[in-house]
This record gives C-alpha cells, sequence and structure tokens, in this order.
C-alpha cells in the first residue's frame, strides 16, 4: 500500500493520521496488556502497570513516525535529533538546567517551611535486627544508601526514554508539521495543548489540577528547542530531568506540604505542576531561555 498522497495532504489530515495510526496499533496490544496487568478501568493504574501499557505505546510511536518521515522524504534529523555532540551537550546542559530549578523550588520550599521531606526507611528483616541496629549501624546505614541510589540510575534511563519519545512526538512532529502553516506561537500553543491533555490517558483525577502546568511546561519545552534552533537536544535534557528529579524524590522519600501556606501554592496533591510554586519555576526557566534566544538574535 502506498501512502505517497500523505505528502501534499493538509497538515491537520497529516497529524490525525499519524495520531490514529499509532492509537489503531496500540488499542490491542493495551488491551492484552491491561488483562496481563490485572487492571480493570477506571481503577487507578500503579506504577508496573503505567509501564506495561507505556512501554509498547512509546515502543510503537518512533515507528510510525519514522513510516510518515521516509514518505515525506524527511528523517529524524528533520524532527530535531541528532547524533551530533552538540545534540548530547545540549541535553546535558537541560538536565543540568531542570535539576537546579527543582533544587531551588523544593529548597525554597523546604527552607520557608512550606514543605517537608521524609526519607522512605527500609524495614529490617529479623535477622538484620538480630546483629544489627538498623537505626544505628554504619554498615546497615551504607547497605540501606547503596540501595537507593541504585534505584537512581534506572529511573535516569526511563526519564531519558519517555522525554526523547514525547519531544520527538510533540516537539518534533506535531509542532514541526504545524509550524508549515501557522506561526511559531500558535504551533507552540497547540502542540502544547494536545502534549497536556495527552496526561489525562493515564489517570484525569490527578491530572486536571496539572493541566495549566503541564501546558506551561509544553511551552518551556518548545522555547528551549527554538533557542537551540530546531534540535530537541535542550528541550529532552529539561523534560528528562524533570521526570528524574520529581520520580527520584518520590522514590526515595516523600515531599508533604505544610499548613503554613494554602495547598495551591505547594501543589494540589504534592504535585508541583498543580501549584503556583511549580508555575513560578517553569516561568523561572522560560525567562532564562527567553535571554538566551535575545542574546543568540
Amino acid at each position: 500500500m502506498t501512502f505517497s498522497w500523505l505528502v501534499n495532504a493538509p497538515t491537520p489530515i497529516k497529524i490525525i493520521i499519524f495520531f490514529g495510526v499509532w492509537m489503531g496499533l496500540w488499542m490491542p496490544i493495551a488491551v492484552i496488556s491491561a488483562i496481563a496487568l490485572n487492571w480493570r478501568p477506571p481503577q487507578p493504574l500503579n506504577e508496573t502497570q503505567k509501564l506495561g501499557l507505556l512501554a509498547p505505546l512509546y515502543g510503537i510511536a518512533p515507528i510510525v513516525l519514522w513510516k510518515i518521515s521516509q514518505v515525506q522524504g524527511q528523517s529524524f534529523w528533520d524532527y530535531g535529533l541528532s547524533w551530533r555532540s552538540q545534540f548530547f551537550k545540549s541535553t546535558a546542559i537541560g538536565f543540568g538546567l531542570a535539576i537546579i530549578s527543582l533544587i531551588l523550588l523544593f529548597g525554597f520550599q523546604f527552607v520557608l517551611g512550606w514543605s517537608h521531606w521524609q526519607p522512605k526507611d527500609s524495614k529490617p528483616t529479623d535477622e538484620q535486627s538480630s546483629t544489627l541496629n538498623s537505626d544505628l549501624h554504619p554498615i546497615n546505614r551504607g547497605i540501606e544508601l547503596g540501595k537507593k541510589v541504585s534505584i537512581l540510575l534506572p529511573i535516569l534511563l526511563i526519564a531519558v526514554w519517555i522525554s526523547s519519545t514525547e519531544e520527538l512526538i510533540f516537539r518534533g512532529f506535531l509542532q514541526k508539521q504545524l509550524q508549515q502553516d501557522y506561526s511559531w506561537f500558535v504551533a507552540a500553543t497547540v502542540a502544547s495543548l494536545i502534549f497536556a491533555f495527552s496526561h489525562l490517558l493515564w489517570e484525569v483525577r490527578n491530572t486536571l489540577p496539572q493541566l495549566p502546568g503541564l501546558a506551561l511546561m509544553g511551552m518551556v519545552l518548545s522555547l528551549a528547542c527554538l533557542c537551540d534552533q530546531g534540535s530537541l537536544g535542550l528541550a529532552i535534557g529539561l523534560h528528562a530531568g524533570w521526570i528524574w528529579g520529581i520520580t527520584s524524590m518520590d522514590t526515595l522519600g516523600t515531599v508533604t506540604a505544610s499548613e503554613k501556606v494554602p495547598e495551591w501554592v505547594t501543589g494540589l496533591g504534592d504535585k508541583p505542576l498543580a501549584g503556583a510554586s511549580g508555575i513560578v519555576m517553569l516561568l523561572f526557566v522560560a525567562g532564562l531561555l527567553g535571554i538566551i534566544y535575545q542574546k543568540m538574535g
């Protein structure tokens, strides 16, 4: 079957076809995966179930995009992916900027007493309790610390994978397709809104308060691509850094809001993107990127 007609198809048709084929290929796999993972909608997904559904979804997307790029005589290079050293430098810079922004965000909240950090302590086995004091013995503390640190690398790999796939889809394909017919701002806004609403696929209740933050995050990532001259490197780094930082904190401990300020300040449901502080953090990063872009111009 030939798809040569797709080259001259209107931009909305190309976008609809991509998402339609992508979802059409994923749905049968999702049904089988949901049964295997014992998930029954509308039950909330646990992390294992979510990853089990996410893996085939994000595994299929690059294949569909590769086929579309072939039909249009393009490559992932045109979408902003590259193997050049500058791409990886931009990714590292974005990752570092994301971590710094999170340190400022949570550090500010901790210092002011708006939030509290509670590490997760592993319970010792009976055998360990009889030979070592789990709260005091340095050897046991070292073992527990090693276990916690060992979790960070898999989280990093997953963060890079998710951010690379999402940036390829939303900033690489979707936004660049829209920019063929619309201004950068309109294309970035539409792509960011679709990016935000796509997160409702996993969970509606906890995602709804985060929609404004997710949309703003999408705009910041679009601005990162603009600063990086169309490359996805800086955006992938930022996106991966935020995923890795927040997921690592959730894995190693719990950030709980105090009663000093309303919940909407720190984030509804302890979600940074659902709070004013998280929005300010994103605006701070956007401001830095704006300064960089102005200096480039």
